[in-house]
């Protein structure tokens, strides 16, 4: 049996969207339920591993939702592309939390997610009980940026997922010191899926359009109004000790501007880290905890 639900709703475009939901152990359905929000091209089988420790924790259990967004994972490819922004997005995960009943949450951001967060913080800060930005910011590095547009750009002919997990480890190793060769076999099946006899990546491919577009000579906007509001709610920012996206410099200045907020850094990891990861998970959950 899987440990989790996979539950649909209907946009009001009329896409299907596809969650993972894992249902907490005894006693953790009065917790505020945590839900988690992917990077760009990624989908809910990134934090299968972080939701399993969470919806089983012997003391702690909580409900925990994972978003496939549009065009990602199990949800519907969009036949518009234009659609793949941060604020259509931001009303999907709002759409989805109403479908859900889920009137506030715990918000855990990666990368793209955490983008999403600042968004909703301006619509729907009621929504937000407290959050947790995982290796992202209201400023993003154009080094950092550019990798993922030339990696997301390659097509790269895989067999199987042992062959996956090998190019995973040859592009992002020397970023991610830490990993084992599981987790390598385990970023492989979270991102690749098979498709007519050899392995794909499990999103629509015209996600990359706008980053092939982007004028990487203009400075890239930023979200600080956003990140003020969104630093009004309990908020713990994770970076990865090698992260070339988000920068220690705005780390620092996020601090500086919101000094409540609490900061840790994913040691052996760049971008973006791996959230149940030893010792990373562990500071997470304490934060969790909290609410």
């Amino acid at each position: 049996m899987e440990d989790f639900i996979s539950r649909f709703t209907t946009t009001t475009d009329g896409l299907q969207l596809h969650v993972r939901d894992y249902a907490p152990v005894s006693g953790g359905a009065s917790r505020l339920p945590v839900i988690c929000l992917p990077g760009l091209s990624r989908n809910s089988r990134d934090f299968h591993p972080f939701a399993e420790r969470l919806s089983k924790d012997t003391t702690t259990p909580r409900r925990v939702v994972a978003i496939d967004y549009r065009g990602r994972g199990r949800s519907s490819r969009d036949p518009d592309p234009t659609h793949y922004n941060v604020g259509v997005e931001c009303s999907d995960v709002l759409a989805i939390c109403d479908a859900l009943g889920i009137a506030q949450a715990i918000f855990v951001g990666t990368s793209r997610g955490g983008l999403i967060l600042h968004i909703m913080a301006t619509l729907q800060p009621e929504r937000i009980a407290a959050a947790v930005l995982n290796d992202i910011g209201p400023e993003i590095e154009a080094e950092g940026l550019r990798d993922i547009r030339d990696y997301l750009s390659r097509q790269t002919a895989l067999d199987d997922f042992e062959a996956a997990a090998d190019h995973l480890e040859a592009v992002h190793g020397p970023a991610f010191p830490v990993l084992t060769r599981q987790d390598w076999l385990d970023m492989a099946n979270a991102i690749y899926v098979e498709d007519n006899g050899c392995l794909v990546a499990d999103h629509d491919s015209a996600l990359v359009a706008p980053l092939r577009a982007m004028d990487f000579s203009q400075p890239l906007p930023t979200l600080w109004p956003q990140f003020a509001l969104l630093a009004q709610k309990p908020l713990l920012v994770v970076r990865g000790e090698y992260s070339k996206l988000f920068s220690a410099k705005t780390l620092a200045r996020m601090k500086a501007q919101e000094p409540i907020i609490e900061t840790t850094t994913a040691n052996g990891q760049g971008h973006a880290p791996l959230l149940h990861q030893p010792g990373l998970f562990e500071r997470v959950k304490a934060f969790l905890d909290n609410y």
